[in-house]
């Protein structure tokens, strides 16, 4: 992007995964980052970053170290207990705070915000000087849902996901492994579980985040209560989480049901779909062409496929949408808020 003034930025969680990842699509898209400020636990003081050409020591995140730092943009990323208990202090210190966890996402005074579905919400920032960046799945379930939406106006939609092991983070990437590892070594059944409540290795999990006592799980109701916020919109969501053997990215089978009156055009769905920002269409099943998960690792686009009409009902639309969750889920979109509201300050 260009700027002509530059930003100085801190990054608390800077050791994990989602961090890590803040710091590469910095890199990648040019941020114009004056100062950089990497923030963690003490037990990771004194580690090493690079971003842009530099390198950077990480130093403890602390209630008095964004005292006089002149932090612009403070990217939170290290869980919703330290967000909870320092972001204030980054905003006190000046910064807006873009929160990666979901401790702020349904605050009313906090705006939740994918900046390809909501960006005018950016500016309700000052209220409390704090952005959230939504769930990963929804993120990329409101790219795919808006572009219908403006086209058909939705009733409700049904979703299943396909969650990749590093939705749990380092520990469940590493979990994966091992297990796989132990499986070839003939010595799965002495493979630890630890990051999820089963094996996860050859296997799949409809649990995740704690369950409700509605039956549903806290990433289902996440799902459904992030979307409402972010579309500004009451139709119905349902959602059935599930974790899958796979180390990055997440895959959703969607089903849309619009009004009873619309009569589905699935090329016109595709066209409204590939036309949207940061959404790529690939759909055709003849050529065995459809999103999957490595596809989508390592990049900033959300897929959608397999686009088609329902059997029964004019009125309802079936898709698939795969995205990197480390990427567009989190550190990504992080950056493109971060992105939006540069824009909106030098506009001001």
């Amino acid at each position: 992007m260009s700027s002509h003034k530059k930003y100085n930025v801190a990054v608390v969680g800077a050791s994990g995964a989602v961090g890590e990842e803040l710091f590469r699509v910095l890199e990648e898209v040019k941020f114009p980052i004056g100062e950089l400020l990497p923030l963690a636990s003490a037990r990771s003081v004194g580690e090493e970053i690079e971003c842009q050409g530099k390198s950077y020591k990480i130093e403890e995140l602390t209630e008095e170290v964004f005292e006089g730092r002149d932090i612009d943009i403070a990217f939170f990323s290290a869980g919703g207990s330290i967000s909870a208990k320092f972001a204030r202090y980054a905003v006190e210190g000046g910064a807006v705070v873009i929160d990666n966890t979901s401790h702020f996402r349904m605050d009313p005074k906090v705006p939740l915000v994918v900046p390809e579905v909501n960006p005018e919400d950016i500016e309700l920032w000052e209220d409390t000087g704090i952005i959230a960046n939504p769930n990963c799945s929804t993120i990329q379930m409101v790219q795919l849902l808006k572009p219908l939406h403006d086209l058909y106006g939705i009733k409700r939609v049904d979703v299943s996901t396909y969650q990749a092991v590093s939705g749990a983070g380092k520990a469940g990437m590493e979990e994966l492994v091992r297990q796989m590892q132990a499986f070839f070594e003939f010595k799965l059944d002495e493979a630890k579980v630890e990051a999820f409540a089963h094996q996860i290795a050859l296997n799949v999990i409809p649990h995740i985040d704690v369950p409700q006592e509605n039956g549903y799980t806290k990433e289902e109701m996440k799902m459904v209560n992030e979307t409402s916020k972010i579309m500004h919109t009451d139709f119905a969501v349902s959602a059935t989480c599930v974790r899958v053997p796979v180390l990055r990215s997440h895959s959703e089978s969607i089903t849309i049901t619009f009004g009873e009156n619309v009569d589905v055009n699935v090329d016109k769905a595709r066209e409204v779909l590939g036309n949207f920002e940061n959404v790529t269409v690939i759909d055709n099943m003849e050529k065995n062409e459809y999103p999957m998960p490595i596809i989508s690792t390592d990049t900033d686009e959300t897929y959608v496929g397999r686009i088609r009409k329902d059997l029964f009902a004019d009125n309802i639309l079936h898709l698939w949408g795969v995205a990197d969750q480390v990427r567009v889920g989190a550190a990504t979109n992080a950056v493109r808020i971060a992105q939006k509201w540069i824009k909106l300050e030098e506009y001001n």
